[in-house]
C-alpha cells in the first residue's frame, strides 16, 4: 500500500477523509419534495394556531381562510412526501408502527393526526354547519399545528449530516419562527385589512425571531456555517432575509392602509419562509459533501476535551 493511504495517526490528521470523499453519505431527498415538505408543513402548523387565534377574536375571514390555507397546505405537504417515498403504499406501512425515538415514525402519526383536524376545521368555517364540532377540530388543529411546524427540524438533526445535526437545539427555533411568519403573510395574503393586525405583529415577532435563531445556530455550527453562507445554501438564506424584512415592514407600515400593500407584504413573507427551509437544506447537502464539515467539528471536540482534561 502506498504511503499516502497509511492508517497511522500523522496520516488520518494531515486528511480530511480517504481519497477526499464524503465521510458520510448524503441525504438521496429530493430538494422540491422534501424542502416544500418543511415549508409546507410549517405553513400549515402555524397557520392553524393562528387561526384558532383568529376564530376567538371573531376575525371570521381571517380564521375560514387560514383554516382553508391550512388544509391546503398538509395536503400538498403529505404529497410532496409520498412523492418523495417514491410509492403511495409507503406512507400508510409506515403506520405499521408506532416508534416514539423515530421523528419519522412520529411525523406520519402526528400527520394522520392533524390531517382530519383541519380537514374538519375548514369544512365546518366553510359550510358554517357543525360549529361547536368545528370549534373543537379548530382547537386540535391548533395543539398539533406547533408540533407540525417544527418537527421537520428534529427530523433533519436526527441525521449526521453536520449543518443539521450541529444545530440541532436551534434548528427547531428557526423552523418555527420561519413558519409563523408564513401563516402571518397567508393571513395578510388572504384576509381582509380589518382583521390583519395580529398577522401584522406575528410577522414582526416572527422576523425578529428567525433572525435570532439563525444567529445562534451559526455561532454553535462554528467552522461548518460556512454552508448557511456560501453557494446555493447562501443565496438562499441572504433572499430568505431581504424578503422577511421587506415583508416585516411593508406589513407595519402599509398593511393596515393598503389591501394591495397587505398582500405583497404577506406574499414577500411567504416567499421568504420558502427561501430558509430551503436553503436550510441545501446548506445540509453541502455540508454532507464537503468532508471537512464532518472531520472538522469531531477534531475540534476532542481538542476541546483534551485541553479541559490537561
Amino acid at each position: 500500500m502506498t504511503s499516502h493511504t497509511s492508517s497511522t495517526p500523522a496520516a488520518v490528521a494531515r486528511s480530511d477523509s480517504y481519497y477526499g470523499r464524503p465521510v458520510i453519505k448524503a441525504p438521496s431527498w429530493s430538494a422540491r419534495d422534501i424542502a416544500g415538505y418543511f415549508f409546507l408543513g410549517g405553513l400549515a402548523g402555524a397557520g392553524s394556531v393562528l387561526a384558532a387565534g383568529a376564530h376567538l377574536t371573531g376575525r371570521t375571514a381571517t380564521a375560514t381562510a387560514l383554516k382553508v390555507s391550512s388544509l391546503t397546505a398538509v395536503g400538498l405537504s403529505a404529497a410532496a412526501l409520498v412523492h418523495d417515498l417514491g410509492r403511495p403504499s409507503r406512507f400508510p406501512n409506515m403506520l405499521r408502527v408506532f416508534k416514539p425515538t423515530s421523528p419519522m415514525s412520529m411525523g406520519s402519526w402526528l400527520l394522520s393526526a392533524y390531517g382530519p383536524a383541519a380537514g374538519a376545521a375548514a369544512l365546518t368555517a366553510v359550510t358554517g354547519r357543525l360549529p361547536k364540532a368545528g370549534a373543537a377540530a379548530t382547537a386540535a388543529a391548533a395543539l398539533l399545528g406547533p408540533v407540525l411546524a417544527t418537527y421537520t427540524a428534529v427530523l433533519a438533526a436526527d441525521t449526521a449530516v453536520p449543518a443539521w445535526h450541529g444545530a440541532h437545539r436551534e434548528l427547531p427555533y428557526l423552523f418555527g419562527a420561519s413558519a409563523t411568519g408564513a401563516a402571518a403573510g397567508m393571513a395578510l395574503v388572504a384576509g381582509p385589512v380589518h382583521e390583519n393586525a395580529p398577522a401584522r405583529y406575528a410577522a414582526a415577532l416572527a422576523a425578529v425571531a428567525d433572525g435570532a435563531a439563525l444567529r445562534a445556530a451559526e455561532r454553535r455550527l462554528g467552522t461548518v456555517a460556512v454552508t448557511y453562507r456560501e453557494g446555493r445554501a447562501g443565496r438562499l438564506m441572504r433572499a430568505a432575509r431581504a424578503l422577511t424584512a421587506a415583508g416585516t415592514v411593508g406589513a407595519l407600515l402599509l398593511g393596515h392602509r393598503s389591501r394591495i400593500a397587505a398582500a405583497g407584504a404577506g406574499l414577500a413573507l411567504l416567499a421568504g419562509s420558502a427561501c430558509t427551509r430551503f436553503g436550510v437544506f441545501a446548506a445540509g447537502i453541502a455540508s454532507a459533501q464537503d468532508p471537512a464539515h464532518t472531520v472538522g467539528p469531531q477534531r475540534e471536540a476532542v481538542e476541546r476535551r483534551t485541553t479541559r482534561s490537561q
